[in-house]
C-alpha cells in the first residue's frame, strides 16, 4: 500500500511541482520516486538473511543521500533564476502530498525500531510528513512575499533532512552488518 501511495504522489506532485514552478515540490516528487523504489527493494528482501536486508539498506541511504545532494544543487541553481513559484499549487498539492505520508507513516510506525532494512522504510515515512509540512509553510511565505526564496529555503532543507536520514539508515545498515558477521562467522565456528 506504501509503495502504491508513493507511485502516486510522485506523478501529482512532479506534475504540480513542474507547473507550479516550484522547486520544493519537485524535491518532493523525487523523493515519493526515491522511496517508492525503497519500499519496492524493502519488500523484495524482507524474507531475506540479515545481512541481505543490511545491504539492502545501504543502498537505499547512499540514494537518500544522493537525492540530498541533488536537492540542494537544485535549489541553488533555483537562486539565479528568480522565477516565483504558484502558491495555490503549491498548498493543495502540499497538503495532498502530507495526507498520503501521514497515512503511510501510520501504516509504517510499528516498524520504527526494528532491524535497518524496516526502520528505513520509517524514516523515509517520517521524513516526508515533516518535508510535506515544511512545503504547505513555503507555499504560504511565497503567498505572503510573492518571492522565491520561501521554495528555495524549504526545498534546501529537504535536501539536508534527506542527508541526515541517509546518514541514520547508513548507521543502523553498518551496524546490522556487523551483527550479521558476528552471527554468521560464530555459527561457522560452532560447525567446525
Amino acid at each position: 500500500m506504501a509503495l502504491a501511495v508513493n507511485v502516486l504522489m510522485f506523478v501529482v506532485e512532479i506534475v504540480g511541482g513542474v507547473s507550479a514552478g516550484s522547486s520544493a515540490l519537485q524535491a518532493d516528487a523525487l523523493d515519493f520516486l526515491g522511496d517508492a523504489a525503497n519500499y519496492g527493494i524493502s519488500l523484495c528482501v524482507l524474507s531475506s538473511a540479515l545481512i541481505v536486508r543490511a545491504r539492502a539498506a545501504l543502498i537505499k541511504g547512499a540514494s537518500m543521500a544522493a537525492f540530498g545532494c541533488w536537492v540542494g544543487g537544485h535549489a541553488i541553481y533555483q537562486t539565479t533564476t528568480g522565477q516565483v513559484p504558484e502558491p495555490v499549487v503549491m498548498s493543495v498539492v502540499g497538503a495532498l502530498a502530507l495526507a498520503s505520508n501521514v497515512f503511510v507513516a501510520l501504516l509504517l510506525y510499528r516498524y520504527r525500531m526494528g532491524e535497518s532494512n524496516m526502520r528505513s522504510v520509517w524514516i523515509c515515512s517520517r521524513n516526508d510528513a515533516v518535508g510535506n509540512l515544511a512545503v504547505v509553510a513555503a507555499a504560504a511565505g511565497v503567498f505572503s512575499t510573492q518571492r522565491g526564496w520561501p521554495d528555495i529555503a524549504v526545498a534546501l532543507i529537504m535536501g539536508v533532512l534527506s542527508l541526515s536520514g541517509a546518514c541514520q539508515i547508513l548507521r543502523h545498515a553498518q551496524r546490522d552488518l556487523t551483527n550479521a558477521r558476528t552471527s554468521t562467522h560464530g555459527a561457522y565456528e560452532v560447525r567446525v
